[in-house]
């Protein structure tokens, strides 16, 4: 259970849906009335890994956080001593947020993954102790389709091998088989928000589109959905591939896969490495099945950059790497200037939301509830905020015990075995605002997070002080 004073930018429609002047002095009055934190937030402690972009740290650090940040990521003891103390954790895609490591991290309340995916964390272990989890699952949509797009035109004309080639010292001019890409089908798996951008992309380039989904969806310009991946298989020359990691994505494209594939079609993978069974595909390039390739993502991943791309770390790498027309990069479908601007920006701006107000909104493992931002013009208000079991009768107890208090604003949601509720309540001083939090926490139906003196419990009588209340840092 959480009680605080918590900020948010105050929320307003669309412009489109008023005018000018309103909207402007709604603007106005957002900026004049200073919002109120739940703590000194000197006192929050930031881990960033993996070289969390510059932006997402700089906006850390403007909150006033203790922010530490570390190009790579850490082996799973050394993760252990160094997040037991820490209340927000950064990572990408290495750092492996195992059961094991949460249950080590005493103060942790949320999680900020400066990636699409998600699965590197235990996100069901992570939402049963109160913690969030929040993504990116936009920013760098672009730039994997444009990768994509550039693979394609890559294998259609051989262009690696000829790269290589005359860097040996060989010229090797040749146009058989190499092929345009206009005017061929490209099949995409996945017609996600990746998925429906390279449709886009490759329809501008004169690609026909088909594309698979697991649900029906609206298709973009000309593509068009196939009941089935048999279809897709079946019908395309360039298949890619944009799923998410999941037990049916599993080796989703094996060897009856390939057998459904045209003689001399071409496949690229830029989702998640277990997608494709790799021995599968050595074996359909070797044989002429498959033209080409384009691998980005692996079943297993080095840690960090070095000379890691071995036997040592899949059996088949030599194999893989010794195929003609394959392009193989280091999980780099994101990685651009801009896209990992966008991405900084992104979670660490949800990252401040959740620590200085409590909102849930783009979180992958809870309810998403939002309340507006308390500011210092409410006198002595208080937000409630309350995580619990989704068990019958819980919200009856907890408005028994807020029945007595003037509640301004109140939203509650579930999420599987998880609810979230928040509470803003006025006319409270200290001595309310030590009932409220023992009464609450008296309730057996709470998620028991950290137990450290920054613990989400004990928000509220740090953030108070800065309305002028004064109650004791610690319940």
């Amino acid at each position: 259970m959480s009680l605080s004073t918590s900020p948010s930018a105050i929320h307003h429609s669309s412009p489109a849906s008023i005018d000018a002047s309103r909207w402007q002095r709604g603007n106005t009055a957002a900026a004049a009335a200073k919002q109120l934190k739940p703590f000194a937030t000197e006192d929050i402690k930031i881990l960033l890994l993996e070289n969390v972009n510059q932006t997402g740290r700089d906006i850390l650090a403007a909150q006033g956080y203790q922010v530490d940040f570390l190009k790579t990521s850490l082996p799973e003891d050394e993760l252990i001593q160094r997040i037991r103390d820490v209340h927000v954790i950064g990572i990408r895609s290495k750092t492996q947020l195992t059961a094991r490591v949460l249950r080590e991290a005493k103060n942790l309340i949320v999680v900020g993954c400066f990636c699409i995916g998600t699965n590197q964390v235990d996100t069901q272990y992570a939402a049963k102790h109160g913690i969030a989890v929040f993504n990116s699952p936009f920013s760098n949509s672009r730039s994997v389709a444009e990768l994509i797009i550039a693979e394609v035109i890559m294998l259609g004309r051989q262009l690696g091998d000829r790269s290589n080639e005359l860097h040996r010292g060989t010229w090797n001019k040749i146009s058989s088989g190499c092929w345009e890409i206009r005017g061929k089908i490209l099949g995409i798996i996945g017609y996600g928000h990746i998925g429906s951008q390279l449709s886009v992309l490759a329809e501008a380039m004169g690609m026909t589109v088909i594309f698979y989904d697991a649900v029906n969806l609206m298709a973009l310009g000309t593509a068009k959905q196939v009941p089935n991946l048999e279809t897709l298989l079946r019908g395309a020359d360039f298949i890619t591939c944009h799923v998410p990691e999941l037990p049916e994505t599993h080796n989703m494209i094996g060897p009856a896969q390939f057998e459904q594939m045209k003689w001399g079609s071409y496949l690229l993978n830029a989702s998640r490495g277990s997608v494709i069974d790799i021995p599968a595909l050595i074996d359909a390039m070797r044989s002429g099945k498959v033209a080409g390739a384009a691998l980005d993502v692996y079943p297993a991943e080095p840690g960090g950059n070095g000379d890691y791309f071995t036997n040592d770390l899949n059996l088949w790498t030599e194999d893989l790497r010794s195929l003609k027309n394959i392009v193989l990069t280091p999980h780099i479908g994101g990685s651009t200037e801009e896209a990992q601007k966008a991405i900084g920006i992104e979670v660490s701006e949800a990252l401040v939301r959740y620590v200085n107000e409590g909102g849930t909104l783009g979180a992958v493992n809870m309810p998403e509830v939002h309340l507006r931002s308390l500011t210092t013009d409410e006198h002595n208000h208080v937000r409630v905020i309350y995580i619990h079991h989704n068990v019958p009768g819980v919200l009856r107890k907890v408005n028994e015990i807020l029945g007595d208090h003037n509640v301004d604003k109140q939203m509650t949601d579930s999420r599987g075995d998880v609810a979230y509720l928040m509470a803003d309540i006025s006319d409270v001083n200290a001595s309310v605002i030590k009932d409220l939090y023992q009464s609450l926490e008296g309730l057996n139906c709470r998620l028991r997070i950290g137990e450290g003196p920054l613990a989400p419990c004990t928000w509220t009588f740090r953030a108070l002080l800065v309305s002028g209340l004064r109650v004791p840092e610690t319940p």
